[in-house]
C-alpha cells in the first residue's frame, strides 16, 4: 500500500498514474490529493527557484475514478512572481483544472491578522476519529484528533468541524504540497447538518497560503458551512500549526445531495 510520500516520489506529471483505492472517497479520488498532484505538476514544470506557493484556484471537473494524467505549464513569469496552469485528465476526461500563483515576500509596513483560532487542547489529549465503515478510505491516511465543532449527520445546528490532522508520512516531501494534500481532509462542514447520510461533492476550492508551512507537523483544521441553499454550500476554510499562526485559508464550494 503506498504511502503519500512514495506517491509523490514515483510521481511523473505526463506519465499516467492509476489512484490507489486506499485514496479514493467514493468513486473519485479524494481531493486533496488530486490538488496536491496538480501542484507538484506545477512545480515540475516551472524553473529552478521558484518563489514560495501564494494562492490557488481549483476546480473539480469531473471524477478522477481512472488513470490520470497531469499538462502543466507556465502561463507567466514576472519579477517576483509566476503563474501556472495544471489540466488533469482521467482515463482521457476532464477531471481537474487548477490555477497556481508563486510569489516572492516583499517589505510591508503593513500587518495584521484578524483571525482566531478555535480554544482546543493539543492533538494529545484529543479523541482519534472512529474509522466508521462509512468513513472515506482515504481518512487512513492520516491522524486525525477531533478539537471541537459538531459531529457529521448530527442534525446540528453549528455546521463546524474543527480537528488536528496530520500526514502518516509525508517524509520528504515538498511542505506546501504536503498541506494541500492534507488540507481537504475534513468532510464539507454541511454534513454536520445531515440527519442521515448522504453523498456531497466538492465543486470548486480556492485558498492563500499565508505562512511557509513546517513538514511533518499537527495542523488545526477549521471547515465552516457560511451558506447553504438550492443544494449547495459555501464554507469557509481555515488551517493553523501548532504555534498558532494561520498559514492557509480559503473557501470551497460543495454539492448536496439531501
Amino acid at each position: 500500500m503506498s504511502t503519500f510520500s512514495e506517491l509523490i516520489e514515483t510521481f511523473e506529471p505526463d506519465t499516467e498514474i492509476l489512484p490507489p483505492p486506499h485514496w479514493f472517497q467514493g468513486r473519485t479520488v479524494y481531493g486533496g490529493l488530486t490538488a496536491a498532484l496538480a501542484l507538484r505538476a506545477a512545480i515540475r514544470a516551472a524553473p529552478l527557484g521558484l518563489p514560495p506557493l501564494r494562492a490557488a484556484q481549483v476546480a473539480f471537473v469531473g471524477p478522477a475514478s481512472g488513470a490520470l494524467r497531469f499538462q502543466a505549464r507556465v502561463l507567466r513569469q514576472g519579477k517576483s512572481s509566476l503563474s501556472a496552469d495544471v489540466e488533469a485528465s482521467s482515463d482521457g476526461e476532464a477531471a481537474l483544472r487548477a490555477l497556481f500563483v508563486f510569489a516572492q515576500p516583499r517589505a510591508s509596513r503593513i500587518a495584521h491578522d484578524f483571525s482566531q483560532r478555535p480554544a482546543v487542547r493539543p492533538p494529545a489529549e484529543c479523541p482519534r476519529l472512529p474509522m466508521h465503515e462509512l468513513a472515506p478510505r482515504f481518512l487512513g491516511n492520516f491522524d486525525v484528533r477531533l478539537a471541537g465543532g459538531s459531529a457529521p449527520v448530527s442534525g446540528a445546528a453549528n455546521p463546524e468541524f474543527v480537528a488536528w490532522v496530520r500526514h502518516l508520512d509525508d517524509n520528504g516531501v515538498e511542505p506546501e504540497v504536503a498541506l494541500v494534500a492534507l488540507a481537504d481532509a475534513l468532510p464539507p462542514a454541511a454534513l454536520a447538518s445531515f440527519t442521515e447520510m448522504a453523498p456531497v461533492s466538492s465543486i470548486a476550492w480556492s485558498f492563500e497560503m499565508l505562512a511557509p508551512p513546517s513538514a511533518r507537523r499537527w495542523f488545526l483544521l477549521r471547515s465552516f458551512s457560511q451558506h447553504a441553499a438550492h443544494g449547495c454550500s459555501v464554507q469557509d476554510m481555515e488551517i493553523w500549526d501548532e504555534s498558532g499562526q494561520r498559514v492557509m485559508a480559503g473557501r470551497q464550494s460543495v454539492a448536496l445531495y439531501q
